[in-house]
């Protein structure tokens, strides 16, 4: 490699070399097997939207035989419009997993990529792990180094390295064909913060589907042979000239600690700072009085400055017209939880986004930015919720939300929120085998049939 070994992009493709499944510690193994049941879950919960319809009639364009499928079909089309069509069904919901540093993000965003890269040249479970492995703790330490959103870039735009990286790993691409890929993925695929500003369209669940698309396609060029532009962070206008600003990454130990240990599982299906406001409104409501809807005077939360930034600041958040701006609205989703007591799939329908009575108790929220919440943020993922009636003021706090560190999701409940999206598409025969295969995922040979298992039945 000459002088690019001292490169960024070189230490990543070296590190995606070194990863060995053999230095996994079994919780490590465990932890990707509950991401893959929670993603998946994701993904069937998602499936049957608008937006992720649309992306598979993208991928059903295109057949190939040996291909990677589309999920809930039979179809097989290239691994990146499978990337695009799984990711967009996995992400859709913003019901999978959470990551928060400088740069929050969703690192299981990246599975959809996984197993399209893994399915393409028959990759065995283990490799499959191996791969996952890569992506958590490349997004996520990017996450670490630098924040995007400040400048106006959005997190998904360290998506196409991670994904190019799992799958330079799962194709068995040299160091030299990985820094390539590198640059191909990272040079033409920053994304704006545009996406989640203002109102919200599709398009804030098919981003970083779009991302692993791009980082897929990447790696196939540079696995066919193509060069990309290099130092893609370093250059003169590479990376962190134009995008990041200079950053330095954290040391990369093959043999961990990894960072997928460190990300977060989605109990509610709401933006992650919100999971606690969540469960202070649903404890709040159990304290309240008779008739308690009628009688509100005033709703206040008090929040994390980030969270504030992201979820309670745009006059947008109380009016949401679409899904994708109420699961992002703190006031949409304090006010739901108080009025239906509970926060699902359902409290996000076309009936809750027009029902006057909602909009009118989302005008009555008011949203704080709070110092103590601001300085726990990261050891804590705090929300207070206070509502005031008939001049007395009732409030709760909740500062780790159910699956953050401390108060993890059990296996069970992992499993509980697979067979609940599961239920409307499969049996429960079929679910618990989809169940069972995961989890003895490091035997499986290939993982094709593993996907056969998510077809669909009359459906396309």
């Amino acid at each position: 490699m000459g002088k690019s070994t001292a490169t960024l992009a070189a230490r990543l493709a070296r590190y995606s070399q070194q990863i060995d499944y053999l230095n996994f510690p079994p919780d490590v193994i465990h932890e990707v097997k509950r991401r893959l049941i929670d993603s998946l879950a994701c993904a069937l919960g998602g499936w049957r939207s608008q937006a992720s319809q649309i992306a598979r009639k993208m991928g059903s364009r295109v057949r190939l035989n040996e291909g990677a499928t589309l999920l809930g079909t039979r179809h097989q089309t290239t691994p990146d419009l499978a990337a695009f069509a799984n990711g967009t069904a996995i992400r859709y919901l913003d019901y999978n997993d959470t990551y928060l540093s400088k740069e929050p993000a969703h690192p299981s965003d990246n599975i959809s990529a996984a197993l399209a890269a893994a399915e393409y040249v028959g990759a065995s479970g283990k490799r499959l792990i191996e791969a996952i492995v890569i992506a958590y703790e490349i997004q996520c330490r990017l996450c670490d180094a630098a924040a995007l959103r400040p400048r106006g870039w959005d997190h998904v735009t360290y998506g196409p390295f991670s994904t190019a990286l799992l799958c330079a790993k799962l194709w068995r691409l040299s160091e030299s064909k990985t820094v390539h890929a590198l640059g191909l993925a990272g040079n033409p695929n920053n994304a704006l913060r545009q996406t989640r500003v203002g109102h919200l369209s599709m398009w804030k669940g098919v981003a970083f589907a779009n991302a692993a698309r791009n980082g897929v396609f990447a790696a196939e060029l540079a696995r066919l042979g193509m060069s990309g532009p290099a130092p893609i962070f370093e250059g003169e206008k590479g990376f962190m000239k134009i995008v990041s600003g200079a950053f330095k990454l954290a040391a990369l130990r093959p043999k961990g600690p990894f960072k997928i240990m460190d990300t977060y599982i989605k109990y509610y299906p709401v933006e992650y700072h919100a999971q606690s406001a969540v469960q202070a409104a649903l404890n709040l409501r159990n304290k309240l009085p008779k008739d308690f809807l009628k009688k509100i005077e005033a709703i206040r939360v008090r929040t994390s400055d980030i969270s504030y930034e992201i979820i309670g600041n745009d006059p947008d958040k109380w009016h949401p017209q679409s899904r994708e701006t109420a699961d992002h609205s703190l006031p949409y989703i304090v006010a739901v939880a108080l009025m239906d007591g509970r926060v699902g799939l359902a409290q996000f329908n076309d009936h809750h986004l027009r029902d006057p009575k909602l909009r009118r108790l989302i005008q009555k929220v008011r949203i704080f930015s709070d110092k103590t919440h601001s300085l726990l943020y990261g050891k804590t993922m705090g929300n207070t919720v206070s509502v005031k009636i008939q001049g007395k003021t009732y409030s709760e706090r909740v500062d780790l939300p159910k699956g953050f560190p401390g108060n993890e999701m059990s296996d069970a409940e992992v499993e509980s929120k697979f067979q609940s999206m599961a239920a409307p598409l499969f049996s429960e025969r079929t679910t618990q085998n989809i169940l069972d295969t995961i989890w003895a995922l490091e035997k499986e040979k290939t993982i094709g049939p593993l996907l056969k298992l998510f077809e669909v039945r009359g459906e396309k």
